[in-house]
Parts: C-alpha cells; structure tokens; sequence
C-alpha cells in the first residue's frame, strides 16, 4: 500500500475519531460533573465508542471489505488492549499521583488513537491475504 493511501486512511481514521472523541469527551465531562466516578465514565463511554466507531472506519477510514464479524472481534480485541492500557494510566496518574482526570483522559485519548490506527491498519482491517502458489500437482 502506497504512503498516499495511508495518509488517506489516517485523514479518514481521524476524521472519525475526532467526531466520536469531542462528544464522547464531553460526554465524559459531563458524567464526571454530575459526580459519575471517571473510571465508570470512562469505562461506559468507552464501550459507545467502540460499537459506533466500527462501522465507519470499516465501512470509510480503511474501506475493508473483509467479513464482518472476524474484523469486529479483532477491532473489540484492539479496543480491549486500549482500554486496558487507558485504565491503567488512569490509576497511576490519578489516582496514586494525583494528576487531574480531565488532562489525564484529554491526553490518552490522543495516545490511544495513534495505537489503535496502527492496530486496525495492520490487524484490524488488514487487506485479506492472497496466496500466489498452489498446492499440489502441476498439469
């Protein structure tokens, strides 16, 4: 796949999580105002995002036409990695460091998406694999 194409996934991948994270961070804000605790907000908003995230970048940012459900539990096993690690990093700064949540997850969010485009790239939405050789006997 040429550099050009990449850039246009990236553009594409950005184009979509830029949209899902402004309101899945306001979101997040407005639970955490409302005193939600900002690992259950997190953890909730999380879970929206990956379910409506799936189809545009399958559908637009990568134009994946591999099957569905193979490509969606790779992209929820992507996510779960993400989350594990969003997780994490949450506990250590905020909670044992006392860094504010906001930066923190403000933060993340940016770090996560640059994992994830290099997951659904190369894992996720991977074009499907063409074998150049046969098996067996040679007419």
């Amino acid at each position: 796949m040429s550099a050009d194409a990449t850039v246009g996934q990236f553009i594409r991948y950005a184009t979509v999580g830029l949209a899902s994270n402004i309101v899945l961070y306001l979101a997040y804000l407005a639970l955490t105002t409302a005193s939600v605790e900002s690992k259950l907000a997190m953890t909730l908003l999380y879970v929206l995002g990956v379910v409506q995230t799936f189809a545009f970048n399958k559908r637009w940012s990568f134009r994946h036409g591999g099957v569905r459900g193979p490509a969606f539990a790779r992209y929820c096993a992507s996510y779960a990695l993400g989350y594990l690690i969003n997780l994490g990093v949450l506990l250590v700064l905020v909670d044992r460091l006392g860094y504010p949540h906001q930066v923190v997850q403000g933060v993340m969010i940016l770090a996560l998406a640059i994992l994830l485009f290099l997951l659904q790239k190369y894992w996720v939405f991977r074009p499907a694999a063409t074998s150049s050789h046969t098996t067996g006997p040679h007419p």
